[in-house]
This record gives C-alpha cells, sequence and structure tokens, in this order.
C-alpha cells in the first residue's frame, strides 16, 4: 500500500440518491424502472463500498423502498427482467459482444446477492450504511420540492419538517439538509433553522470568483452553507466529462433482450478496457482535487474544503461505470494527500461571511428550469393548488381529507415533473402526473369524509404532521 502524502485539503464526496414518487405509476417505458434500475445498478453497488462520504436519501425516495410490495415487485424486476435478459444475452450473443453480455449478468447477480444480503429489502442497505458509520445519511425535503418556488411559508415549513421526521424515523438525528436542485433564495437558512437544519449545500458558482467555493458559509440564522465546488463537479458533469469517452457503456443502444452491450461509440462494449479507464480517470480526478487544494492552500494558508456533490444515480445507472471510478477515488484519496470528510464533520471547520444570493445548479444557476415559460403550466397550477390546498386545511378541513390533499400537492410539487416536462425525456408522462396528482387533491377537497384517496399515494410522505398548516 502506497504512504499516504501530506494533507492539501479536504475532499467531501455528496451523493444525492433520488427518484420521483413512481411506485405504482407505470412500468416501462416511464415508472417504476426507473427506481429499479436506480437500486440495481446505482444504490446497491455504491452502497457496498461507500465510505467516509455523505448521501443524501431523499424522503420520497425512502417511502417508495419502504413499501414490502414494491420491494417484492423489485426483486421480480431483477431476476425476470434482467438477469434471466443478461443470460439470454450471454447464451445467444455474438462473440464479439460475449464478454459485454457476461458483465451485464455478472452485474444483476451481484445486486441480487446485495439484495438478499439484506432480505430483500433495499432501504436497509442505507440504513446499514448509515448505522455503521461509514457513511452520513442526511435528509431533504418531502417530495423534493424546488422550496423558493413554494408560495407560502407553511408549505415550506410542512415540506421540511416532514422530510425531517421522516430521515429521523428512519436513520436517526441529523443535522444536515439537502436542498432540492440545490435551489436557494436569501432567507431560506431561516426557514431551515425552524427545523433544526445545522447545514445545507449551495451552487454560488455564479456569483463568486472561482475558488470562493472551498470555504463554507456561515449564515447569519445558524446553519453553514457548503457552496458546491461546480468547476470540479464539471469534470465529470460536463458534456465533455469522464463519462463521455467513448469506450464506455452506451445507456440508450440495447440489444434485442434490452440489455447494454455497446460501447457510445457503437463497437462491442470492452468491460475490462471500460474498467482501466475508470480507474485511470479516478486519477486524474484527484490529481486535479490535489491540485485544486494545494493552490487554495498556498493562495490563503488555509486548508481548502472541496464540496463535490453529484446525483447518485449518474453512478451505475447513466454512467455504468461510475462506481468503479468512485471506489477507485475513495481508496486513492490519501496517496493524493486528500482527506476524505463528512459533511456532519466538516460543519465545525473554519467559515467565512457572505451574502449568499438566489441560485440554483440548474440551468444558469437560476429557477429557469423550473419556472419558465415552458413550464409555466406546472408552475403556476402548483402555486395555486398549494394556495388552496394550504387555506383549505387552516380553515378546518376533516383530517383524512386534509392528508389526502396534502399527499396530492407534495406529489405535485416534486422538482422533477417540471425537469421532465422541459427537456422532454419522458413524453407526456411528467405533465400528466401533475395533472392527475391536481385532480385528486381537489377531488379530496370536494368530497367531504367520505372518499378513499388514490391507493397508489398509500406509500408517500407516511410521517405527515399538519400542525405547520394549522399554526396561526
Amino acid at each position: 500500500m502506497s504512504e499516504s502524502r501530506a494533507a492539501v485539503g479536504d475532499l467531501a464526496i455528496v451523493l444525492h440518491s433520488h427518484m420521483p414518487y413512481v411506485e405504482g405509476f407505470g412500468t416501462y417505458p416511464f415508472g417504476e424502472e426507473w427506481l429499479f434500475d436506480a437500486v440495481i445498478r446505482s444504490h446497491l453497488p455504491v452502497l457496498a463500498f461507500a465510505r467516509d462520504l455523505t448521501m443524501t436519501v431523499t424522503p420520497v425516495l425512502a417511502d417508495q423502498l419502504e413499501d414490502h410490495r414494491a420491494n417484492e415487485r423489485l426483486h421480480g424486476f431483477l431476476v425476470e427482467h434482467r438477469i434471466e435478459a443478461a443470460k439470454r444475452d450471454a447464451e445467444s450473443a455474438d462473440p464479439e459482444y460475449r464478454a459485454a453480455a457476461e458483465s451485464e449478468l455478472f452485474r444483476y447477480e451481484g445486486a441480487l446477492a446485495k439484495l438478499d444480503a439484506h432480505g430483500g429489502d433495499a432501504l436497509a442497505a442505507f440504513a446499514q450504511a448509515g448505522s455503521s458509520g461509514r457513511v452520513s445519511l442526511v435528509a431533504s425535503s418531502a417530495t423534493h420540492a424546488v422550496l423558493p418556488l413554494l408560495a407560502t411559508r407553511a408549505g415550506v415549513d410542512l415540506q421540511v419538517e416532514t422530510g425531517m421526521r421522516s430521515h429521523r424515523r428512519r436513520f436517526g438525528e441529523t443535522g444536515g439538509f439537502w436542498l432540492p436542485e440545490c435551489a436557494y433564495h436569501p432567507g431560506l437558512e431561516w426557514d431551515l433553522a425552524r427545523s433544526g437544519v445545522e447545514w445545507f449545500c449551495v451552487d454560488q458558482s455564479r456569483h463568486e470568483p472561482e475558488g470562493a467555493a472551498l470555504c463554507p458559509v456561515a449564515t447569519e440564522a445558524g446553519p453553514v452553507a457548503f457552496p458546491i465546488d461546480w468547476p470540479a463537479i464539471s469534470w465529470l458533469w460536463d458534456m465533455k466529462g469522464y463519462p463521455s469517452w467513448d469506450g464506455y457503456l452506451d445507456f440508450h443502444r440495447l440489444s434485442m433482450n434490452g440489455l447494454r452491450i455497446f460501447r457510445i461509440d457503437g463497437d462491442p462494449y470492452d468491460p475490462a478496457a471500460a474498467a482501466d479507464k475508470a480507474a485511470e480517470q479516478a486519477g486524474t480526478f484527484l490529481d486535479a482535487a490535489a491540485a485544486r487544494l494545494a493552490s487554495h492552500l498556498e493562495r490563503t494558508g488555509e486548508s481548502g474544503l472541496m464540496t463535490f456533490a453529484v446525483d447518485c444515480e449518474l453512478l451505475g445507472h447513466w454512467w455504468s461505470e461510475g462506481p468503479v471510478w468512485l471506489k477507485h477515488v475513495i481508496e486513492g484519496a490519501a496517496e493524493k494527500g486528500i482527506n476524505l470528510v463528512r459533511l456532519d464533520d466538516a460543519v465545525a471547520g473554519p467559515t467565512r461571511e457572505a451574502q449568499l444570493k438566489s441560485s440554483s445548479w440548474g440551468e444558469e444557476k437560476d429557477l429557469r428550469t423550473w419556472n419558465d415559460p415552458a413550464v409555466a403550466d406546472i408552475f403556476a397550477g402548483s402555486r395555486s393548488l398549494e394556495l388552496k390546498v394550504t387555506r383549505a386545511v387552516a380553515h378546518g378541513l376533516d383530517r383524512p381529507v386534509a392528508e389526502r390533499a396534502v399527499r396530492e400537492l407534495f406529489a405535485v410539487q416534486s422538482s422533477d415533473w417540471a425537469f421532465l416536462d422541459k427537456r422532454r425525456q419522458a413524453g407526456d408522462y411528467p405533465f400528466e402526473r401533475t395533472v392527475e396528482h391536481a385532480r385528486q387533491a381537489f377531488e379530496a377537497l370536494q368530497s367531504g369524509t367520505h372518499v378513499l384517496p388514490d391507493s397508489r399515494v398509500r406509500s408517500l410522505a407516511p410521517d405527515l404532521n399538519l400542525t405547520p398548516l394549522l399554526a396561526p
């Protein structure tokens, strides 16, 4: 084993684990398959080796994985639609594709073994990683709402407090909170502080000089803001970033059995060459991170903190070689003089004073992804529904009816629908989901006390507490 170099700074890897509420709402090409593939290709592989990093588990993801029926369908999907398909590919593929087919079979059989090791309970894999101390698990809002775009303070409190309650019940106490889409506007830190949040991540790269993100910001309200280091994230996230190497597994081109056996350039996939490239890119990343941190240390005389945040689902689901890359990053950091830290620990470190500005990690670093004219119907409809539901609950709506209406409102408020609709990545599915949940919410408001809720949202927000809507 190589000896560690003198430390040049700290690296906080933050993996944002999230899926919208798709359990019970469709299968292929949109719906539960998204959730199942994310668990199989991203969550389970990453959790098997993850250490010294921070992972968000959004409440809406946990809501779905907590349902035993969803776990049963996940198991069946993995065996019937992934492992059996991979076996057919491995048996029938032309010789030049045999290694690719066998690597996919190995991937899926490995996921099944990991799932079985947790008794078929995918959420238990997160819980075990957190309780063992290997990773810090942190909360988020109930259904990944873009908090600056909500219409009422009560609505913000409801999303945040429900998310925190959900996390505490499942995983224990946390002071961390992931702002969905890193969406922030001035004053939001006071809303977070009311619910016991001690730190959160923001993207200030549009407003601050390069390098400023390497030191956290102390807010007047109390919570510490960790600016994510967008230049470093771009090494992976940019269209020409690490996952774009043409020898990696193509996400879109599938075999006759529905599996990935082609390189991005269309040639037969070579698993060994791809693994070697991922290891090489991990070294490139660590060299660049070390240089960036060393430069900060030399310039300021203080150790820097690089907050490197990406969607967990990017690693494995979208970028098949991502978990291999991450494993090499974790294993090689010390050799480069980089300390891996969790944000729960880093919150006690040095901070600076700065005025945070409205931002997100979305397009143009503002909120246009979720509120520009292309998605105005979803944006305006969500705010209008929020006003109607919160007003009705505050005026004494019967509790069963109120809970049904709020759960449907929560489903509408998911940031994913506007994102998918604007980018035209899922056909009419996201728009139809918002319309249907809004219809269900209005039906609840008009129904009285005897109409049962849509059974498909049976698992959504079990830790809902209406108190924020009832306070004077």
